[in-house]
């Protein structure tokens, strides 16, 4: 691990964060899940690139998909 790894890991986290607050409060599904996601996946992927990928597609999920 780098410290871009760490750095994105932190800022998707704290996307993730946000969105899981959301969507907990709101009673949404696909903000409460991403959010989740969001916290979870930079423990398991270690390629910065690959991070990046997930990161941004788990970002912009929801605003893409509405359930």
């Amino acid at each position: 691990m780098n410290s871009a790894t760490i750095l994105w890991g932190v800022l998707f986290g704290s996307f993730g964060a946000g969105y899981f607050l959301y969507g907990k409060k709101r009673g949404m599904v696909m903000p409460l899940a991403c959010g989740l996601a969001l916290m979870v996946f930079p423990y398991f992927v270690t390629n910065t690139i690959l991070l990046v990928a997930i990161g941004a597609a788990l970002v912009v999920l929801p605003f893409v998909v509405r359930l």
